[in-house]
């Protein structure tokens, strides 16, 4: 059992864990948090008691100390360096966001055309991973060359592989940031079968990389300004959240001392998987399976009953147990898409709105907390700019290697490096003698 105590006024609280076989006791401190639970340091019960703990999945368990982004799932919250994700979204751009990120704090004039200047340098990628594209079939997963380019960028850029070095490491941050677009809009460029294109340094993060991806060397290309918002509040919606799958995957992977561009390929493969980046795509089909607003009330009911496979994507969130605060935000940036494309994809937003609302009013929603998130009008918004449902998961990676980044330079500036090594409980058999073949 584990009981709270607390000692004098100028000791840290701790609790007492009593094993009831051995009546061992051991104190834990607990140390605080600046916002969000306290955590039980539990590093030395296996040399104090011989126990390690249980937790699949890591859902109560912190790996690490980080000051980037903060969660409260029970309220809402989401806060970049103590700023809400909304305000964000709203009042900044993703370069900016970014370099909150990295450095902990919003740019000032200078500094954030100093950082701008930085992107802008290594747009480019190496001419020679041409061929490296071309090593691919036409028709691989854009997110499977994107592993592959990714980590092979350590065989181009030798200059920033030490993560000894903090210039080295710093210039490995830029580069990856500023050339994620390029390789993403590469990779779509090479499944189309339509020539490279190369950025423009010119137009704005978000700008350059609709650029990369829809001109072509016969027309010239025009920015809408709609269409870079919204993309760019995608951009910055998806740039960090906190300790999930893929980004313990860059953690994990940085703490063998990996280099970056391994490390960032590591998250991107996490990325991939449907669990994680996928969802946005089966928000889609979803709608696309009711069809018209006349079904939501069957597959409300289906989503209802628990021998039915059905489900409402898009709704509820392993963290947020209350509204997505990135959700609100991806609402009127569809809105705001749609009136300027008059796209046909309106009939979908509008039965996505119907849907929201009906399940909004259903009891069975409202007590299990079952809200939409960020992945319910995202697809939605990608579909009508153009984006193919293959590349939806790859916007993801390239806003979300900002958070890898920081994330990553977070954690090899820690004062000790510990490589991760998660321990099991080990349930298969005991000592075997070896049977011969001819006796089995």
């Amino acid at each position: 059992m584990a009981t709270p105590t607390h000692t004098s006024d100028d000791a840290s609280p701790t609790v007492t864990l009593i094993d009831n076989q051995s009546q061992k006791r051991i104190e834990l401190a607990i140390l605080p948090s600046n916002e969000g639970p306290d955590v039980i340091d539990v590093r030395n019960l296996y040399r104090d008691m011989n126990y390690f703990t249980y937790d699949p999945g890591f859902t109560s368990t912190a790996s690490c100390d980080s000051a980037i982004t903060f969660i409260d799932g029970e309220k809402g919250i989401l806060l970049h360096r103590g700023y809400s994700i909304e305000e964000l979204a709203s009042r900044s751009d993703f370069l900016e966001v970014a370099y909150l990120l990295i450095q902990g704090e919003l740019p000032s004039k200078k500094q954030r055309q100093k950082f701008d200047a930085e992107i802008q340098l290594h747009t480019m990628v190496d001419e020679q991973l041409i061929s490296f594209y071309n090593g691919f079939r036409r028709d691989a997963h854009p997110m499977a060359i994107m592993v592959g380019v990714v980590g092979a960028l350590s065989a181009f850029y030798h200059d920033s592989l030490d993560i000894k070095d903090l210039a080295q490491c710093h210039l490995a941050s830029m580069r990856l940031i500023s050339k994620m677009p390029t390789i993403a809009a590469m990779a779509y460029k090479y499944t189309m079968g339509q020539p490279f294109v190369y950025p423009d340094n010119e137009l704005t993060y978000s700008e350059n990389f609709l650029r990369m991806m829809f001109s072509v060397p016969a027309q010239e290309y025009v920015p809408n300004p709609v269409l870079s918002r919204a993309l760019d509040r995608i951009f910055i919606l998806h740039a960090d959240h906190e300790q999930n799958a893929s980004t313990s995957t860059v953690r994990l992977a940085g703490s063998s001392q990996a280099n970056p561009f391994a490390c960032i390929a590591a998250g991107i493969a996490s990325l991939w998987g449907p669990a994680h980046g996928g969802a946005n795509e089966a928000v889609l089909n979803m709608l696309n399976e009711i069809g018209h607003k006349d079904n939501i009330h069957e597959f409300i009911a289906r989503a209802k009953d628990k021998n039915d496979p059905f489900r409402l994507m898009g709704f509820g969130h392993r963290v947020y147990k209350n509204h997505d605060p990135r959700a609100q935000v991806l609402r009127e940036s569809a809105h705001e898409v749609l009136t300027e494309l008059g796209s046909t994809e309106q009939p979908l937003f509008e039965l996505a709105m119907e849907l929201e609302r009906i399940a909004l009013e259903d009891d069975y929603f409202i007590e299990k907390k079952l809200f939409p998130n960020v992945d319910f009008y995202s697809g939605i918004i990608l579909k009508a700019m153009g984006f193919p449902t293959s590349m939806f998961t790859v916007l993801f990676a390239v806003a979300r290697t900002a958070g890898w980044v920081s994330q990553w330079n977070e954690m090899i500036n820690e004062p000790v490096h510990k490589i991760g090594r998660p321990r099991q409980r080990y349930i298969g058999y005991g000592l075997r003698e070896y049977v011969p073949t001819e006796k089995r």
